[in-house]
């Protein structure tokens, strides 16, 4: 069954005919060019699917995508702007906290969650906001320090990761 679904994409209106069984993960990659988001296991334990929807982070392999339907959807595509790197994406090459970059995109867009919500986070806290992310590369120290600067090192009115999706 096909249905017609309009949301915002990293602030870009879309209007796009899909089927109703298709998740968000394959209408982004496969049906609009966004392909920061990548596959990895399929069922929603990995996180190298993460998008932010209205500010939050989802696994889009298993969201559908008529789910999205009247939402704002943020991509790692839309994360710098005017091709600056966002404080977050800073923080995570300053502390090389990006190894080979399959899971990062979901990583720096769930920081970049956290960073909107302008508290200061322990680092077992951060520890636990990012437990749904799944790094074959690193033993998770790096990105744990990364993700402490951008959220509670950095001066938060000077960087655009910590802006609300339009």
């Amino acid at each position: 069954m096909l249905r017609k679904i309009s949301f915002k994409v990293n602030g870009r209106l879309e209007t796009i005919e899909i089927n109703v069984g298709e998740t968000l993960l394959e209408v982004l990659r496969n049906r609009l060019g966004y392909t920061g988001a990548k596959k990895g296991c399929g069922v929603g334990e990995c996180g190298a699917c993460t998008v932010l929807i209205d500010g939050t982070p989802i696994d889009s392999c298993i969201f559908l995508a008529v789910w999205a339907d009247g939402k704002s959807v943020l991509t790692i595509e839309g994360v710098s702007e005017k091709g600056e790197l966002s404080g977050v994406q800073k923080a995570f090459v300053d502390e090389g906290a990006i190894q080979c970059g399959f899971c990062t995109p979901g990583l720096v867009l769930t920081t970049t969650a956290l960073a909107a919500k302008d508290k200061q986070y322990t680092k077992e806290e951060i520890k636990r906001e990012l437990s749904g992310h799944l790094c074959r590369c690193t033993g998770y120290q790096n990105i744990t320090k990364a993700a402490d600067k951008a959220l509670n090192h950095s001066k938060k009115g000077t960087c655009n990761c910590h802006k609300q999706t339009e």
